[in-house]
């Protein structure tokens, strides 16, 4: 979540098109690179817990593994065909908002398959901004001399937030169930 946050958050940088840029980037790789950070020490502290369960149940776990490759592979594919057809077609415009539309589409199968709750919302918000900013928002504004691509602005920043927001209450939510974990193994001995 930390990474594509911070390539979404680049999508809303490009939008502004210079205005403020340096600042944006910045507040971007800090807040990408915090729960980057955060996601490494809870997988790390997790590690024995994650190997005990795959033990148990690897072939449940092979199998959730290959299904994320394919939903994640095919996620991609039609990130690339939307941007193959609204090049071609000259809608070059249309491409970040479709994108976020499929990248929240996918979130339902992951909800599903890792049986994710957060996903479900996640993808509904990722398809609800697009879908608003489509039929509400202008694609482009003028303020003073300088031009701002709005729909990106809009998707970008806001899809970004979107997945931060998601990557922290897992964060948060992970580092909860360890504590407990680790509080009911320490009461136990």
């Amino acid at each position: 979540m930390a990474f594509f946050g911070t390539l979404w958050s680049g999508i809303g940088i490009r939008g502004v098109q210079g205005w403020g840029s340096f600042g944006f980037i910045i507040l971007s790789l800090c807040i990408g690179i915090l729960l980057f950070i955060s996601a490494i020490r809870l997988i790390r502290n997790s590690n024995e817990l994650s190997n005990e369960l795959i033990k148990k149940d690897g072939a449940r776990w092979k199998r959730t593994n290959r299904w994320f490759g394919i939903i994640f592979s095919l996620e991609g594919l039609l990130i690339a065909f939307a941007a193959i057809i609204c090049v071609s077609t000259n809608h070059l415009h249309l491409f970040v908002p479709i994108m976020a539309l499929i990248v929240g589409a996918h979130f339902f199968p992951l909800a599903y398959l890792f049986q994710v709750r957060l996903y479900y919302i996640t993808g509904t918000l990722l398809c609800l901004l697009a879908t608003i900013v489509m039929l509400n928002f202008p694609m482009k504004i003028i303020i003073g001399d300088h031009q701002i691509m709005a729909w990106w602005v809009s998707v970008g920043f806001g899809s970004a937030l979107i997945l931060w927001g998601t990557g922290l209450i897992i964060c948060f939510k992970g580092f909860r169930m360890l504590s407990m974990v680790q509080n009911r193994n320490g009461h136990s001995s």
